[in-house]
C-alpha cells in the first residue's frame, strides 16, 4: 500500500505512553505501510529537543501526542530551526484541555487523530511571540491564568476541561483585578484588567471560545480585554455581554466590559506582574510584546477546520 507519509515522528508525553488506544493505533498504521518513529519525553525540554532533532534529519510530518503544553514546547523548539527545516506538525489530543486540538477539529479518538495527521495536506500558519516565547494557540492572562495555573491536576485528570470552570466559578467573586496599559495596532488602553486573552487560535480554558473570529493564517492576533466588573449586577451583564459574542461579531468592538481588537502587535506594560499562561503554560510578565510570525509552521489538520 502507498504510503501518505514516507516518515513521520512521533513525540509522546511520557505520561501516555502506555495508552493501549495509541499503542494500537501505532502498530496499526505502520501495518498498513507507515514509517513512524517514537520518541517519549521524560523531562522538561525533551520535546523541543526531539522537535530540533526530527527537523535536523528531514522527518516530513511530527506528530505531538499529548496536551497543549506538550504541543507547546514542541512548536518552541521548531521555531529554533530555520525555517525550511521545520517539519509539518500534527497533534494526537491526550491532554485535560486538548484546546488546540478541539479548535482544529481533530478526532480525540488515537486512531482517527494520527490517521488524519498522516494524511492531512499540511497548511502554513502564524505562530505568534511574547517576548522571546512562541505560541501557537492562546494566551491568557489575569484571571484566566490564575485559574489555570490553580486548578489540581487530579480534578483535570478527574474532569477534563470541566474542571476550569468549575474552579472559574468558585474564583471569580474572590478575583482582584490587574491594572496595567495595552497598546495595539491603531489603539491603547489603561485598563482594570478581569481577563486578557490574545488568541492565534480561537479557545482556552477547556472549551471556552475566548477569541470566537480568529484564524491561524491571517497574520492577527485576537485580543479579548474584559474590564473589572466591580459589583455582583457587574458582573452579571459582563457575562451576559461575553456569552452574546460569537464568531460574526463586528470588529473593533467596545462593550460595556468587553473590547475585542484584532492587531498584528500588542504591548503590555504594568507596575505589577501580569500571570500568563502560553498554551497552557504558567509564567509572568510585568511587561511584554506580542509580534506576528508569518507562515511559521505548516499545520496538519482537516480541511474542514474553521481556524484556516
Amino acid at each position: 500500500m502507498a504510503r501518505t507519509a514516507k516518515q513521520a515522528c512521533l513525540i509522546l508525553n511520557g505520561k501516555s505512553a502506555q495508552n493501549p488506544q495509541l499503542r494500537e493505533a501505532v502498530t496499526n498504521l505502520r501495518e498498513r505501510g507507515h514509517r513512524i518513529d517514537v520518541n517519549v519525553t521524560w523531562e522538561q525540554g525533551d520535546g523541543a529537543r526531539f522537535a530540533k532533532q526530527a527537523g535536523r534529519h528531514g522527518v516530513e510530518r511530527l506528530i505531538v501526542g499529548g496536551g497543549d503544553g506538550t504541543v507547546h514546547e514542541v512548536v518552541n523548539g521548531l521555531m529554533e530551526l530555520d525555517r525550511a527545516q521545520r517539519p509539518a506538525i500534527g497533534v494526537i489530543p491526550l491532554g485535560s484541555a486538548n484546546d488546540l486540538a478541539s479548535s482544529l477539529e481533530i478526532p480525540l479518538e488515537p486512531q482517527a487523530a494520527l490517521e488524519t495527521a498522516l494524511a492531512a495536506a499540511p497548511c502554513w500558519v502564524d505562530v505568534p511571540s511574547l517576548n522571546d516565547q512562541y505560541f501557537i494557540n492562546m494566551v491568557s492572562g489575569g484571571f484566566g491564568a490564575e485559574i489555570t495555573s490553580s486548578t489540581p491536576k487530579t480534578l483535570k485528570s478527574l474532569l477534563g476541561g470541566g474542571a476550569y470552570s468549575l474552579m472559574g466559578m468558585l474564583n471569580a467573586w474572590r478575583y482582584k483585578p490587574y491594572s496595567g496599559r495595552l497598546r495595539w495596532e491603531g489603539g491603547e488602553c489603561d485598563v482594570p484588567l478581569f481577563l486578557l486573552a490574545i488568541g492565534n487560535g480561537s479557545q482556552a480554558g477547556g472549551g471556552q471560545r475566548v477569541a470566537p473570529a480568529a484564524k491561524l493564517n491571517d497574520g492577527l492576533v485576537d485580543v479579548l480585554i474584559v474590564r473589572d466588573y466591580e459589583t455582583l449586577p457587574g458582573m452579571k451583564r459582563m457575562l451576559d455581554e461575553f456569552d452574546a459574542m460569537d464568531e460574526t461579531i463586528s470588529l473593533p468592538y467596545s462593550g460595556e466590559f468587553i473590547d475585542y481588537v484584532q492587531t498584528s502587535w500588542l504591548s503590555f506594560e504594568s507596575d505589577t506582574a501580569l500571570p500568563l499562561t502560553l498554551d497552557g503554560e504558567f509564567n509572568h510578565h510585568a511587561r511584554f510584546e506580542i509580534r506576528m510570525n508569518r507562515e511559521a509552521l505548516r499545520l496538519l489538520a482537516p480541511a474542514s477546520c474553521v481556524l484556516l
